[in-house]
């Protein structure tokens, strides 16, 4: 058995362990500072190099363009599903394309804050595909359309973002990709804020980033709390109040990770991008080639990050789950609104988990099915 256990959970997530070993080794002592990360002055020069090379490095990564601003904030995303309105819908339309189950908690949020509708739900089908952009009911004054381009729970992903220009629409994408940031590139051409918690694909829980087009500052409502108002955040720098200083630091670890990964002679996030679909193939062509298990979701809006998948003899769920437990694959069990199983082979995960699990899902159905 690998070392340490396999981790499939879907958030706090696996992160790679040669950042957890350098993070360890930095635990009391940062680079001679004699201080630890976590007990420095957020002001102070030691986190402000950290700071400064996370924002750097995440630009780096994901290509991002200069006009858009970078905001290390908290409250993860579902603080963002109240945030994004009180900056962006100036009390008028918002519109919501609801794919799953966070996507349905943005609508419901963003309905405190003004005129909310779904203008595609995939609801009545299970939330088993992605709505084509050509059948959206997008209302010409929308103040944003939100989507959630990879569903955690329901295993759906946009594979390409929507381009509102071509629906006739003028109103920023908003795109929540707290489940799959970093994990292949944005089209920042179509997009106006992106926002994502980091405990899944970047780092621990506390820290969010909001990637923000510099248009979009300076619309805030009156009632949104300034520590909201991603315009002062942006003027600030992110130290508007004390950031999440840890999760940043984590995430800057990842970034360089990120960064340095290669496959295939590919670097940074190509590389990555190619791993995810690989690890993704594996893992879905098993499930496929069985007679047990099974994946509901159209394949053409199959997740690379979230694999869901049911056993089709449910009685076997716990045997399955503690068979896995005794091989070091752990957390693999369904999230409790939709059952079954469900795999996150996030960016950290490397193809050996993956081949892991794929022998469980064989061996057990040899025993079993």
């Amino acid at each position: 058995m690998h070392a340490r256990p396999y981790n499939f959970s879907a958030g706090p997530a696996l992160l790679p362990e040669t950042v957890l070993r350098e993070a360890a080794a930095e635990m009391l002592d940062w680079h001679g500072s004699g201080l630890g990360v976590m007990e420095m002055s957020h002001r102070g020069p030691e986190f402000g190099r950290i700071l400064e090379a996370a924002e750097s490095d995440l630009r780096m990564l994901l290509s991002i363009p200069p006009a858009f601003r970078v905001l290390f904030m908290q409250g993860g995303g579902l603080g963002q599903n109240a945030i994004v309105p009180l900056n962006l819908s100036r009390g008028g339309a918002i519109d919501v394309v609801v794919t799953g189950a966070w996507s349905a908690k943005s609508l419901k949020e963003a309905a405190r804050y003004g005129d909310v509708r779904a203008v595609a739900n995939t609801a009545a089908s299970g939330h088993r595909s992605i709505p084509a952009p050509s059948g959206w009911a997008v209302r010409p004054d929308a103040s944003y359309v939100h989507v959630c381009t990879n569903e955690t729970i329901h295993g759906v992903e946009f594979h390409e973002l929507p381009d509102l220009r071509a629906l006739g629409c003028d109103a920023p994408l908003v795109i929540d990709c707290s489940s799959h940031v970093a994990s292949r590139p944005i089209d920042w051409s179509r997009v106006g804020l992106a926002f994502a918690g980091a405990q899944k694909n970047i780092g621990p829980a506390g820290l969010t980033l909001v990637i923000v087009h510099e248009s979009l500052l300076g619309h805030a409502l009156p009632a949104c709390p300034s520590v909201f108002d991603y315009a002062a955040v942006a003027e600030a720098k992110s130290m508007l109040n004390t950031p999440p200083t840890w999760g940043i630091y984590v995430a800057g670890l990842v970034f360089k990770w990120l960064l340095a990964q290669r496959e295939g002679g590919l670097e940074g996030l190509a590389a990555v991008e190619a791993r995810n679909i690989r690890k993704a193939a594996l893992l879905y062509d098993a499930i496929d080639r069985s007679q047990l298990y099974v994946n509901d979701v159209d394949p053409a809006a199959r997740s690379r990050m979230n694999v869901p998948f049911r056993l089709r003899d449910e009685s076997l769920n716990a045997r399955f789950l503690a068979t896995a437990s005794e091989r070091g694959l752990v957390q693999l069990k369904g999230h409790k609104s939709v059952g079954g199983m469900r795999a996150s082979i996030y960016n950290a995960m490397p193809v050996e988990g993956v081949l892991a699990l794929v022998d469980h899902l064989r061996d057990f159905e040899a025993r079993h099915g």
